[in-house]
């Protein structure tokens, strides 16, 4: 039950983001959701997609831990 809530609530905020026309945002919002569903390969594909295309960005910075931490394996 609690991973449907928390299912609901990331494609809510998925959806959110995409109104507010902010790319980075909504990519970042699915690899989480990629991570929860256990794709880490389509995870990391959006995350390398944040760094580059948006290298500047706070979204970027947090892709680039997530990346780090899922290319160690923890």
């Amino acid at each position: 039950m609690n991973r449907v809530i928390l299912i609901f609530l990331i494609i809510a905020a998925i959806a959110l983001s995409g109104c507010a026309g902010d790319k980075a945002a909504e990519l970042l919002d699915t690899a989480k959701f990629e991570e929860l569903q256990n794709n880490k390969e389509h995870a990391i594909q959006l995350y390398e997609e944040i760094v580059k295309n948006y290298p500047d960005s706070e979204h970027a910075k947090k892709a680039k831990e997530r990346l780090a931490e899922l290319k160690t394996g923890q």
